[in-house]
């Protein structure tokens, strides 16, 4: 989701260098009433084993741009320190921070996540992830499977499907019983309606950023909302693979669609793109996550 290279130019242009430092803090949002079921864990996720350590003690992350902080700091760059999964800033206390506190984070945590990546990239990020032998491994992408400059252009389910499964194999070929914590795609057309409301945010849209959903933001013909609704459709498959392959490996748990279902506000949304998470979105992220990876029995 960082398509745009001429962005850098036409932000300044338009003003964005006004904008200093991170969003603030927002509300902690809430699940849509409206979100198709099947995103919401429709199938039981797997039973609860005594195989899963609530306290992991080492965490690897793997994913895209968000789990890198991506625009969160600054425009068109990664601010991993903020990272939901690994990062060390103190306002948004990060998984690892939650889990291991702050010394122990900086040490026995790593982020293998690359911004842009799709999910053909993640056997490669899962294999250097089972190299460091960590006892949890967090899992966040799909996202830029959807986000394409066309509709034509996402990932076809089967191959989004036979990606994860090479990733899963690839993990357990180095680390057998790592922990597996696999967040759900968020809800691309929720940040469409949330987002479009600013109109320096549509902008930088229209300079590249998930064309697929975002382009002509204004648009409510027919063709544009067949679009976005194509795009919805293909976000909820995809949840539905992850739920599914996460559901065959015991030490594997599937967030059952909390990070779909969160509605982001405006505070939680990056400043310079309006899309990806700001500071706060990535400690909404960084909560959902301790929420699930420290429950007894993993989201229905």
């Amino acid at each position: 989701m960082r398509t745009a290279a001429a962005a850098l130019t036409a932000l300044s242009s338009l003003g964005v260098a006004a904008l200093a430092g991170c969003s603030g803090a927002g509300s902690d949002g809430g699940v849509s009433r409206n979100a198709p079921a099947s995103s919401r864990g429709a199938s039981p996720s797997p039973s609860p084993t005594p195989d899963w350590n609530p306290r992991p003690r080492s965490i690897a992350a793997v994913g895209d741009s968000i789990t890198r902080g991506f625009d969160a700091c600054s425009v068109l760059t990664d601010c991993p320190e903020v990272s939901w999964a690994t990062g060390t800033d103190d306002t948004v206390r990060s998984l690892a921070v939650r889990l291991l506190g702050p010394s122990k984070a900086a040490d026995r945590s790593w982020n293998h996540a690359v911004s842009g990546s799709r999910m053909v990239q993640l056997p490669e990020q899962m294999a250097r992830a089972a190299k460091e032998r960590p006892e949890l491994v967090t899992v966040m992408t799909g996202a830029n499977d959807a986000c394409r400059d066309s509709v034509r252009l996402m990932t076809p389910v089967a191959d989004f499907r036979a990606s994860f499964e090479a990733s899963m194999r690839q993990l357990r070929a180095g680390a057998p019983k790592a922990q597996v914590y696999v967040s759900s795609v968020p809800d691309l057309k929720r940040l469409w309606s949330t987002g479009r409301v600013n109109e320096l945010g549509k902008k930088i849209w229209d300079l590249g950023i998930c064309q697929s959903m975002l382009a002509d933001a204004d648009d409510l013909g027919p063709a544009a909302v067949a679009r976005r609704d194509a795009v919805q459709e293909r976000v909820v498959a995809f949840n539905e693979v992850l739920r599914d392959v996460c559901a065959k490996d015991r030490y594997c748990r599937y967030d059952g669609g909390a990070v779909f279902d969160f509605r982001f506000t405006g505070a939680q949304l990056s400043p310079w793109d309006w899309f990806h998470p700001s500071r706060d979105g990535q400690a909404r992220l960084a909560e959902i996550a301790y929420r699930n990876v420290t429950a007894a029995e993993p989201p229905a």
